[in-house]
């Protein structure tokens, strides 16, 4: 069996054994960062966890490696997102080395990127992505918009509350942080209206909230139907 058939393909036992073998090295890389940072471990734990990451990356820098060489179109492999978050998913550890490690724990938090690497094996996350390439363009536009609007509702309960709550709206930019609350409809409560303009202004920022969490996922819904459709008429 040719090696391309194993790393790229998913149709085949040898294919799907190799797809379950990264799945679960992911899975197993993720719980222990997650174990890994609890207090208090004995210096031989830290150092099992330690070899464990090693080697994880070492079979990750592997695999990276052969994606590229069986690839018949490397280039762009390589700059896909696929390829983009299979070489971050090992960048941090090659970049620490040689480096003060206290500067460079940061360069950790690029670890959970691992968990991105699980969308390429499941076909439930795979539709996803699908869809959501789908939606970019509407994505954008709704985007737009609420970037909009988030600017006039800072702009508009300032005009109502700035007055009354200087500490709070004393500015456009002060009135930031209530909109984007507002608008996502969080409404943390820690700064709100008092006077009955900006009160009723609230109410209407509400419902325009209701509208920006409803409406991208009547987007995404829409073309995840689409790609579950093309599937089901490819397999027929």
């Amino acid at each position: 069996m040719k090696l391309r058939e194993i790393v790229q393909e998913s149709d085949t036992k040898a294919g799907r054994a190799f797809d379950s073998f990264i799945l679960f090295l992911i899975i197993s890389s993720i719980i222990a960062l997650t174990f890994e940072t609890l207090p208090d471990l004995s210096p031989a734990v830290k150092r099992a966890f330690y070899i464990f990451e090693v080697v994880t990356v070492i079979l990750f820098t592997i695999e990276y490696v052969l994606r590229i060489a069986t690839s018949s179109r490397k280039r762009n492999y390589i700059f896909s997102f696929y390829g983009l978050i299979d070489l971050v998913a090992i960048l941090p550890f090659y970049l620490s080395v040689g480096f003060d490690l206290r500067a460079a724990r940061v360069l950790r938090l690029f670890r959970i990127f691992r968990i991105l690497k699980i969308a390429r094996y499941n076909r439930a996350l795979a539709r996803f992505g699908k869809a959501m390439s789908y939606a970019k363009e509407e994505a954008m536009i709704f985007l737009f918009a609420t970037v909009i609007l988030l600017y006039l509702s800072a702009v508009g309960i300032y005009y109502f509350e700035g007055e009354t709550q200087p500490e709070h709206f004393g500015s456009i930019v002060h009135s930031f942080w209530w909109s984007l609350a507002t608008l996502t409809t969080v409404g943390y409560g820690d700064v709100y209206p008092v006077t009955v303009g900006g009160k009723l202004f609230t109410f209407f920022i509400l419902m325009c909230g209701l509208c920006i969490v409803a409406v991208p996922a009547g987007i995404v819904a829409a073309h995840l139907s689409k790609v579950v459709e093309d599937e089901e008429r490819q397999e027929e």
